[in-house]
């Protein structure tokens, strides 16, 4: 009942930029949901990236994206963005949006729905 489509992941060269959005459908609010963005690369488990609360007032980030990732949400758009500047090689993975219906979504195990996962890639 409940849909994450993201858009945005691509190819891009170190040190670029890219965006990544976001869309949550369904017979919801995206005012109920902190969100979270994880990331899973190859033959790793998947890691936090970076949340948001569920008005957006505070955010979280993982060590090794601060300063480079900003996170934020416009819930009349029922959507949520991961600005993501100063791409490094190690940034490329799978990128997933996730909704936690309870917690702050800064955990996995928390997740009460995952969007498909983009690919984000970044040559050296």
């Amino acid at each position: 009942q409940v849909q994450l489509v993201e858009s945005g992941g691509g190819l891009v060269q170190a040190g670029g930029s890219l965006e990544l959005f976001c869309a949550v459908s369904g017979r919801t609010f995206i005012s109920r949901y902190a969100m979270g963005w994880f990331r899973r690369s190859p033959g790793k488990e998947r890691e936090f990236v970076s949340s948001i609360t569920r008005s957006g007032s505070s955010t979280t980030y993982a060590d090794s994206v601060k300063g480079r990732f900003t996170i934020s949400r416009d819930n009349a758009k029922n959507t949520v963005y991961l600005q993501m500047s100063s791409l490094k090689p190690e940034d490329t993975a799978v990128y997933y949006c996730a909704a936690d219906v309870a917690g702050g979504a800064t955990t996995s195990h928390g997740i009460a729905y995952w969007g498909q996962g983009t690919q984000v890639t970044v040559s050296s």
